[in-house]
């Protein structure tokens, strides 16, 4: 069964979302001061604390502020009971060796998901970024013997060695630009190379969303000339940098009604009930995922299954069909059927004579 919705014409085109946009608040712009002051005294707490030889000056320079902004953070350290002190044989600011800054009173369970986060972002196709590994350091280091040990265990023992993610260690620098222009709730503008172009196209973003979907990394948003909500593959960004002007993002904006029934990226015009048959061998291991939202399961006597889906659009699903060729068959809808055999007489040509 099939129900028609208002088709698209570009696979990184998806259906606008309703409401009029609006600019950030004043308070979301607060939150992220704050967030920033927080993170630079802690950063001034850990410089003091290392073997480094810092004063104002060297102080303001690595956490790019003023000497004035370092002595105020500083009496922010001291109101919160640092026993900081300076040295006189270089004038140097250090944190009594004995102190160690007051860390929450992890459980095992904690410690141990801490870890997991940080083997997590060391992964091909994550690791864009420092990840959780900076964090797990500073933790470790501010943390009992217990602690550093239990951490040190569970690095050992917990690994994440392949997820098929595509490789965006190319990118990472416009991913950590994407990341900052949402935090700061700013405008873009680059050079994009989309596969339905001749060459790279410019573009001018109102960036809403940085999302992973399946195995690669997606910036949602519009272009400055139009209202229109699309997704655009990072990777595909030849050049990209963070504008002065704010970004306007709709107040209601809804990534999971953005993408509806989406298999994956690409929604499409039509929704459609499908239906698709496993064989015996191949029941256990399809159902240990969970492949779509939408998915149900109808296991049969001979062992065998049935999953059904309701999706948006066929021509990402067909994809996922063909790697299961000759275990599995599509139950319905008729155009499904049709679409997996043509992409079967297409393989089969490829190796005739």
């Amino acid at each position: 069964m099939a129900k028609k919705h208002r088709a698209k014409t570009e696979a990184e085109r998806a259906p606008q979302q309703g409401g009029e946009p609006i600019q950030k608040s004043p308070d979301w712009k607060r939150r992220v001061r704050q967030g920033e002051k927080i993170a630079r005294i802690l950063g001034l707490l850990q410089l003091i604390q290392s073997r480094g030889r810092w004063n104002t000056r060297s102080l303001a320079e690595e956490l790019d502020c003023s000497e004035r902004t370092v002595y105020r953070d500083l009496k922010v350290l001291e109101f919160a009971g640092v026993p900081y002190y300076r040295d006189g044989a270089d004038d140097s600011i250090r944190v009594r060796p004995d102190y160690r800054f007051p860390v929450p009173n992890l459980t095992s369970e904690e410690v141990i998901g801490q870890a997991l986060a940080t083997a997590v972002t060391k992964t091909p196709g994550l690791d864009v970024g420092p990840g959780a590994t900076p964090t797990t350091r500073k933790l470790a280091a501010a943390s009992g013997e217990s602690v550093r040990q239990l951490l040190a265990d569970a690095a050992r023992l917990v690994c994440v060695l392949d997820l098929k993610l595509a490789d965006h260690s190319k990118h990472s620098e416009t991913i950590k630009t994407i990341q900052f222009a949402l935090l700061h709730g700013k405008q873009v503008v680059g050079q994009y190379e989309s596969p339905y172009e001749s060459g790279p196209v410019h573009l001018r973003l109102h960036p809403f969303r940085l999302c992973l979907i399946k195995n690669a990394w997606y910036i949602i948003g519009r272009t400055s000339d139009s209202t229109e909500v699309r997704t655009y593959r990072v990777a595909r960004f030849k050049t990209l940098r963070m504008l002065d002007q704010p970004a306007i993002v709709p107040a209601n904006f809804d990534l999971k009604g953005y993408f509806g029934n989406a298999w994956a990226v690409f929604r499409g015009a039509t929704t459609y009930d499908v239906e698709i048959w496993f064989t015996t061998k191949s029941a256990k291991v399809v159902t240990e995922t969970v492949w779509h939202p939408t998915q149900k399961a109808k296991w049969h006597s001979d062992g065998s299954v049935t999953l059904a889906f309701r999706v948006d659009g066929l021509e990402e699903i067909v994809n996922w069909i063909m790697s299961w060729a000759g275990r599995a068959k599509v139950v319905q809808p008729h155009e499904l059927r049709q679409l997996v055999r043509d992409r079967l007489r297409q393989a089969l040509a490829m190796y005739e004579p």
